[in-house]
């Protein structure tokens, strides 16, 4: 398989007119500590990078769901679009929350898994369900809402939103995904 160009490479700092410099300052006084992933071929947006950032910063550090879930979800979202660069980022952070290697292995091939806990199972219905219809039905949503809260759901929904744009400007940037030891790519889903 030929590599992908990468569309919209990293900008030097010269580069950059005043509000990509401020745009990419404050991203990098942050907790991400720096311009990287889909946030290089936001910097082309930086009013839209400075907004998206705030959000996924929420998402990920002071969601109402527990990391774990979060970074499950991730998961589960990056499996779907098949998006390595937010694949190889969130993996190590899901096993480290405490998502089984079986769990991993399963989803990234396209499997539900056998391995998760209850929670687990919740968030990858919830998410396959909202992403393949577009919506969920009442168990779904009242068995989430049990179990997270409604501000949970309303989380749990944007986490899934939010990786899911953050996968739309990587897959369209062709954004090159660092590769982590112990760690496979995702296959192609089977059609």
């Amino acid at each position: 398989m030929t590599p992908l160009t990468d569309r919209m490479p990293p900008l030097a700092r010269t580069q950059m007119d005043d509000a990509q410099r401020a745009a990419a300052d404050e991203l990098i006084a942050g907790p991400r500590k720096g311009v990287k992933g889909p946030f290089i071929a936001l910097l082309r947006s930086p009013e839209l990078l400075s907004r998206l950032q705030k959000v996924g910063e929420y998402l990920r550090f002071n969601s109402a769901l527990p990391a774990r879930l979060g970074e499950f979800a991730t998961l589960v979202v990056s499996r779907t679009w098949t998006q390595q660069f937010e694949w190889f980022v969130h993996v190590p952070l899901a096993l480290k929350e405490g998502t089984s290697q079986q769990t991993i292995d399963a989803l990234r091939c396209g499997r539900r898994p056998a391995t998760m806990s209850a929670d687990e199972a919740r968030v990858y219905d919830f998410t396959i369900e909202l992403a393949s219809h577009h919506g969920v039905s009442d168990a779904t949503y009242d068995e989430c809402v049990e179990c997270f809260g409604e501000r949970g759901v309303v989380d749990l929904v944007g986490i899934v939103g939010y990786f899911a744009l953050m996968s739309m400007i990587l897959n369209v940037a062709h954004t090159p995904a660092a590769a982590v030891d112990g760690i496979e790519a995702l296959p192609p889903l089977p059609q």
